[in-house]
């Protein structure tokens, strides 16, 4: 009961403070509908391990995830392929822009990771299969939908739309990987799949509430099955560690120390391993492309509890 006090107190201390800063970063302008986005917002919410929901500030918007999705998508991707997807997609961190085409052609057309683009559109591709591009959309929904117990998780069509109209450069990365047989679908078909994934809408609870079973070793916590196992959890959070924020992997992991996942609609997922999974959201970015406010809000959670993994 102690801890959960302390938590109450520092979320809302945190969404109190965050509420007033003005040094806040720059919404994404790349996407057309992101750049619309009200950046004076910031919502936290924290889900436990034995229940508790502590949530804070504007943690009950709607919220574009972006990038955050490839956690799921590359979940899923392993349920349905196995390790047998490391071979088109590698597990380092790129040094290199999300979207960077130089790399993918220094290494033959493989990704460095599944949560840069390139990656995720190839991770994108082994979920899609055989199957046609809108049935696959719907297992996404539905298996994220069945993560944070909520129906009403939604995709943002005018997001979705808004990226493939000015997703060029993406559009170039799939081409080049399928010219180099690591993308086997038709392109169109992938992207298709890939920018509506990416527009995802969610809230900081929903979010919080899907990524429990990566705090909970791989279960489900209230249906009581293993999403997948504990071994495979570990090893998503390793990469979410080592990947999840771009060119601030780094900095996130020196800073906040624990696994985490950014996108640029301003939302962060992190994990707990073993406690809680936490999602932060305010859609103004820093330089690299990850939640300005997001980052420090997370950095002063970990600190506060004590939740580092790499000790208090």
């Amino acid at each position: 009961m102690e801890d959960h006090a302390r938590l109450e107190e520092a979320v809302a201390e945190i969404a109190a403070d965050m509420a007033q800063r003005t040094d806040r970063g720059a919404v994404a302008s790349y996407i057309p509908e992101l750049a619309r986005v009200d950046p004076n917002q910031f919502g936290i919410c924290v889900v436990t391990n034995d229940g508790k929901v502590v949530a804070g500030g504007d943690a009950d918007v709607p919220f574009s995830i972006q990038s955050v999705s490839k956690v799921f998508t590359l979940t899923l991707a392993l349920g349905l392929v196995g390790d047998t997807l490391w071979k088109r997609v590698g597990r380092e961190p790129s040094g290199n822009a999300f979207n960077s085409i130089v790399q993918l052609e220094h290494e033959n057309g493989v990704p460095r990771n599944p949560f840069i683009n390139a990656g995720a559109i190839a991770v994108t591709d082994a979920v899609l299969g055989h199957h046609q591009p809108r049935e696959t959309l719907g297992e996404i929904l539905r298996f994220i939908r069945h993560l944070a117990d909520d129906e009403a998780i939604t995709i943002d069509q005018t997001v979705a739309r808004s990226e493939t109209e000015n997703g060029f450069r993406n559009a170039a990365l799939a081409n080049f990987m399928r010219a180099h047989g690591v993308i086997d679908n038709a392109v169109d078909h992938v992207l298709g799949v890939y920018f509506h994934h990416c527009a995802l809408t969610m809230t900081c609870r929903q979010l919080a509430m899907a990524a429990r079973f990566l705090a909970n070793g791989g279960r489900h916590p209230t249906a009581g099955h293993s999403v997948v196992s504990s071994e495979r959890a570990r090893r998503i959070n390793a990469i979410m560690l080592t990947c999840g924020h771009y060119d601030g992997s780094g900095e996130f992991a020196f800073r906040v120390g624990l696994p985490g996942k950014s996108g640029v609609g301003g939302g962060i997922m992190a994990i707990v391993p073993g406690k809680a999974s936490i999602a932060v959201w305010s859609p103004g970015l820093d330089k690299v492309g990850n939640s300005r406010l997001g980052s420090q809000a997370m950095e002063r959670l970990a600190k506060t509890m004590g939740w580092s993994i790499f000790g208090p």
